[in-house]
């Protein structure tokens, strides 16, 4: 009976939600226990060991495992002693915890120098702007020599600065801003050589592959008085162009007016000489032609006369008897 009523709760209680895992008997326990034996916690504690070791292992592998680029040499310390330099790039090994890895570029790099003024051959202050390019050559040379990256850089900014003082100092101002008459080209190439040497010197492992002056300008104290001086000479550049071109304007309509009476005397020269002979050639002509009719080259002189004898205003007075007079009336026999 005491069966029926714990069966019946238990699928009222599951019927309601509130169903729970009922404590089994006592009789059970010893039952079960029975069956799977007693546990063994020391093969639990060796299991966790293991995993433990072999995760610490993984962990101190992967973690002094270390990948070298192409692009960068890798250095290895020990203690803070630098025992090894890796150039070639894969995947390399430190020994865990006393060894450190760094990396110095391989590739060409870039290094702005802060602007400084200099004097040139004449006495003239300039600033200067310029740049360089440089890599890294031997790694275990710039960390003996120069200790880090900026140490070196500060070197190399050290010698370009002193090289470019050197050659500019023997340049005058004109050489160096003038882009026609520039030695800019080959100043480039001196100083970068020169900076090479220094370098080599004192064996910094690094190599200047190029050094360039971006900019030059002048000092703002100096930049108005400069530039009032170049207005005036160009002002008196202009000017002396100027009376050079009226002089020359001068003597080209000088010459020319010169050339131009020549031609008009020997112009009027050749037409006297042609005129003259087309009068006495004409004269010539009339006479062949007059002597033919006597009369009437006397008729015809006698009417070119009156051309030039008789005009509006001429009075002639005649006796009516003259044959002149007959003539001019109309009268004719």
């Amino acid at each position: 009976m005491d069966q029926k009523n714990k069966d019946l709760d238990k699928f009222l209680n599951f019927l309601s939600g509130k169903s729970k895992k009922t404590a089994p008997s006592d009789g059970d326990n010893v039952i079960k226990m029975s069956k799977k034996g007693p546990l063994n916690p020391k093969k639990y504690i060796s299991l966790i060991v293991t995993l433990t070791v072999v995760f610490a292992v993984a962990v101190i592998l992967f973690a002094n495992v270390y990948i070298v680029k192409e692009s960068e040499y890798a250095v290895v310390r020990q203690f803070g002693e630098v025992v090894k330099f890796e150039r070639n790039p894969g995947l390399k090994i430190k020994v865990p915890f006393i060894q450190s890895v760094t990396t110095l570029p391989k590739n060409q790099l870039t290094y702005n120098i802060s602007e400084e003024e200099i004097n040139t051959k004449d006495k003239k202050r300039i600033i200067i702007d310029n740049y360089a390019v440089w890599r890294i050559t031997d790694p275990k040379a710039l960390i003996s020599n120069a200790g880090t990256l900026t140490k070196a850089e500060s070197r190399m900014a050290e010698f370009i600065y002193s090289v470019i003082r050197t050659e500019l100092g023997q340049l005058k101002y004109d050489e160096i801003i003038n882009d026609e008459n520039s030695t800019r080209g080959s100043l480039n190439d001196r100083v970068t050589n020169r900076v090479n040497e220094l370098l080599l010197n004192d064996k910094y492992g690094i190599e200047v592959v190029d050094v360039r002056i971006r900019r030059t300008d002048l000092p703002a104290e100096n930049e108005q008085s400069v530039f009032t001086r170049m207005v005036s000479e160009r002002q008196s550049t202009a000017q002396l162009y100027l009376s050079e071109g009226d002089a020359d304007k001068r003597r080209i309509e000088a010459q020319t007016d010169r050339e131009v009476q020549e031609m008009l005397a020997t112009a009027n020269k050749e037409a006297a000489l042609i005129q003259a002979e087309g009068e006495a050639e004409a004269a010539k002509i009339y006479n062949s032609s007059f002597s033919k009719d006597p009369e009437f080259y006397s008729l015809y002189r006698t009417l070119e006369s009156y051309k030039k004898t008789v005009g509006e205003d001429t009075v002639i007075i005649l006796p009516s008897t003259s044959p002149y007079a007959k003539v001019l009336s109309g009268y004719i026999e």
